[in-house]
């Protein structure tokens, strides 16, 4: 074959490789997807767009991850399940979701305290360094009989006590409110006679505006306002102890993550690392707009959390926690590995880092 005729068809054969239609040459290419259980509202919603995003564009194409919004295939509260049987390849969702089918669910992230103090980067420390990860797959697929596989992904702390109808005095003043909660946090606020009512978050401001609930909690100021929180209640409580290092999580399905690459395995949770500190920051630049448009474009009130809330929060939590330890092997053998891996971080950071408010206040002065 002469060197015009070979340039020729190797020019063809490239076009047509390009274009897909040489199966043998063309690069494969995966595809999945995964349904969000938060509202597109929200920045839950644009953090698992921007998880979606970086696994997009770091596997150059050949992963390709596809966002459903909440209720596309199956209720929010069904995706785990759906995930299992690969009605869906995975989901975007949180932990206490599932504290229904077994309470160690609220140990991954929803949690009082941390717990034991710990924040949202000592949590992640704990999945990545302390053994959680391992804990928390084992969950789904041996204590739930889950095929799926689980990796966090997104930042919801520090979440807010929530907002009411009228102001809160102290925990007594709780007793006889209708309140959206969700897992674990129910249970503890039904302890000072709240009535919890659990509707996912796309859920919420209907509830109010028909008067089902008469007080909420989601997230906290700029994903709270995203959804209209300050259209209903105007007295808003930012500060809590009931979910202070809440991190939300991607399942997918197991058989699905077998049949991945290596390397799509790796960009899938590269991506979910790096998704998970920028929902942090980017929730933080939020507030700051977030807290001033609610005092002086929606006359909200922004109060400080009684303290005696938040040290009932956690007395509650840690008797909730007692006596579900005392029954539950594998929530104690959870709770065991957190309380171990906080009794060494947490002190120690107590004693390295300076306060946060005290450079703070010198900058900035009291922010109470």
């Amino acid at each position: 074959m002469k060197f015009k005729q070979l340039f020729v068809s190797g020019l063809a054969t490239a076009l047509f490789a390009a274009a897909g239609l040489l199966p043998g040459l063309a690069q494969a290419q995966t595809k999945l997807r995964i349904q969000s259980a938060f509202p597109q509202s929200s920045l839950i919603w644009e953090s698992g767009k921007f998880w979606a995003d970086r696994v997009n564009a770091m596997s150059g194409g050949k992963l390709v991850v596809e966002i459903l919004p909440p209720g596309a295939v199956v209720p929010p509260f069904e995706i785990l399940d759906a995930t299992s049987k690969r009605v869906i390849d995975g989901g975007h969702s949180a932990p206490a979701y599932w504290v229904g089918k077994n309470r160690a669910a609220t140990l991954f992230g929803p949690a009082p305290g941390g717990p034991f103090g710990m924040d949202m980067m000592d949590y992640i420390g704990w999945v990545y360094e302390g053994g959680g990860q391992d804990l928390y797959n084992e969950f789904y697929q041996k204590e739930l009989k889950s095929n799926v596989v689980v990796l966090p992904l997104t930042s919801v702390s520090q979440q807010a006590f929530g907002w009411f109808k009228t102001p809160v005095k102290n925990w007594e003043d709780l007793k006889g409110r209708k309140c959206r909660h969700t897992g674990i946090t129910a249970e503890v606020f039904g302890k000072a006679g709240v009535t919890p009512v659990n509707v996912p978050g796309g859920e919420i401001i209907p509830a109010g505006e028909r008067g089902v609930i008469d007080c909420a909690e989601f997230t906290g100021p700029a994903d709270d306002m995203k959804i209209g929180f300050q259209t209903i209640w105007k007295n808003f409580y930012p500060s809590s102890m009931h979910e202070p290092a809440t991190v939300l999580e991607l399942l997918i399905n197991a058989d699905v993550w077998k049949g991945l690459a290596p390397e799509q395995r790796a960009i899938i949770q590269a991506a979910t690392i790096e998704a998970t500190i920028r929902s942090e920051t980017t929730k933080n630049r939020l507030n700051v707009a977030a807290m001033k448009d609610l005092r002086e474009k929606y006359n909200v009130k922004i109060l400080p959390t009684p303290p005696d809330v938040l040290k009932k929060t956690l007395e509650t939590w840690d008797n909730i926690a007692k006596e579900e330890s005392a029954k539950n092997p594998f929530f104690k053998k959870v709770h065991d590995s957190l309380r171990n891996y906080a009794s060494g971080v947490v002190p120690t950071r107590v004693q390295t880092n300076t306060p946060y408010d005290f450079a703070a206040t010198y900058y900035w002065g009291s922010a109470k």
